[in-house]
């Protein structure tokens, strides 16, 4: 039997100004606010977390490599199942499970059942990650298909803000589990706005309900997806730039609660107020990309970052925090530059494509975040910082070498 598919043909996607374009990227606002707060909420609390668990700071930096690591392990799942029931349904099904398992977790009484929950947590949130790129650019007109992904990543960042900035002040009153247990509350209210504002996908059908997918089964999209070299240097941005930047926040608390500075972890935590460069950025890079191309702003963006990198090796609180802004300024406009290309130059497979990209993107995460401890555990700060601009100087050949305009 021929299924017809002349009605997908001919959506063309939501324009930007319309009701549905902007209900749409504010449900993803609200999905990327439930995923990121909690996902990042411990990182502003890892000193206090290894004085309370008596534990190192690569240890303690487990806590968030364990839910990175269950993010990276769950987003190709979460994309094939994305391709059975539909975009909207995935996606609120796995910011409402992370939020149930995120209230819970920060009470477990050993460190060991703590990581097992913080891996479920992750698990479970690798779904918005997965899907909603693929979801932005089957429902929104190519036209505008980068500045709307630049505006999603933007909103990721109020969402890794909000979750810092809420539990650091809670946890220096009533201690870190409580912190990191009201930022969990805070997503379940931002995941049930997802669900209320997310319009029904007209750019996609469900597997089921049209038979065998056209571009082949999971393993061969993957494959497409890993065998054409302009995705996988993509797919390496993700993995060295975002370790490089969670290694950068995960332990430049470390050093400014210790000496010289001495800075109280509430102090500590308003340097993540730098997220707001990289909701600018996220944002600006969608339509300087859309204007210069995204070969030239994703170079730009990566120099950006390795300049703000070189200045927190000052001995100067605010030198430090001026390049703290630098770095997440280049990394966002890195980031959203690189995941949205990711998509939309998938040869077959958007959904993988971006799957791929998220499973390189947090694998950084979790390895470059823990390495980045061992390194600050042995030589301290100049250490990391040599390490994030080495793994950025390799992204950023890799990119000028390869990658080129479609």
């Amino acid at each position: 039997m021929t299924i017809d598919h002349s009605l997908e043909r001919a959506w063309t996607g939501h324009t930007r100004g319309s009701a549905a374009y902007t209900r749409l990227l504010a449900a993803l606002f609200c999905a990327g606010v439930a995923t990121f707060a909690q996902l990042y909420s411990p990182q502003a609390v890892l000193p206090l977390i290894a004085s309370d668990l008596g534990v190192g700071a690569a240890s303690s930096a487990l806590v968030v490599s364990a839910s990175t690591v269950g993010l990276a392990v769950g987003v190709i799942p979460w994309s094939a199942l994305a391709d059975r029931i539909g975009r909207v349904k995935a996606i609120t099904a796995s910011v409402s499970g992370a939020t149930v398992v995120g209230m819970l977790v920060p009470f477990a009484p050993t460190f060991g059942l703590l990581m097992a929950g913080r891996l479920l947590e992750g698990l479970l949130l690798g779904g918005v990650p997965a899907i909603a790129v693929a979801y932005l650019t089957e429902e929104v007109d190519p036209v505008h298909a980068a500045r709307a992904a630049g505006t999603f990543v933007a909103g990721t960042t109020i969402g890794g803000l909000l979750g810092r900035l809420v539990s650091s002040p809670v946890a220096e009153f009533a201690g870190w589990r409580i912190g990191v247990f009201t930022v969990a509350v805070i997503c379940g209210l931002a995941a049930l706005a997802f669900v209320k504002l997310a319009p029904e996908p007209r750019g996609f059908t469900p597997a089921s309900r049209r038979g065998a997918n056209p571009e082949g089964n999971l393993a061969h999209r993957l494959a497409v997806n890993l065998r054409t070299p302009r995705q996988m240097v993509l797919f390496a941005q993700g993995f060295l730039l975002m370790g490089g930047f969670v290694a950068l926040y995960n332990f430049l608390g470390f050093r400014l609660t210790a000496a010289p500075f001495h800075l109280p972890p509430s102090v500590v935590s308003l340097v993540f107020l730098a997220y707001l460069a990289g909701t600018w950025a996220s944002s600006r890079a969608g339509a300087e990309a859309a204007r210069f191309g995204r070969r030239r702003v994703l170079l730009v963006s990566v120099v950006i970052m390795m300049a703000g990198v070189a200045i927190t090796l000052s001995d100067n609180v605010f030198a430090i925090l001026v390049g703290l802004v630098i770095a997440t300024a280049g990394f966002f406009g890195a980031h959203s530059t690189a995941a949205g290309w990711t998509g939309q130059a998938a040869p077959i497979g958007k959904a993988q494509a971006s799957s791929l990209y998220n499973l390189f993107y947090y694998g950084g995460s979790s390895a470059i975040g823990w390495l980045g401890g061992v390194a600050f555990d042995a030589r301290g700060w100049t250490a990391v910082a040599v390490t994030i601009l080495a793994l950025a100087g390799i992204a950023v050949a890799l990119a000028a070498v390869v990658l080129r305009e479609a």
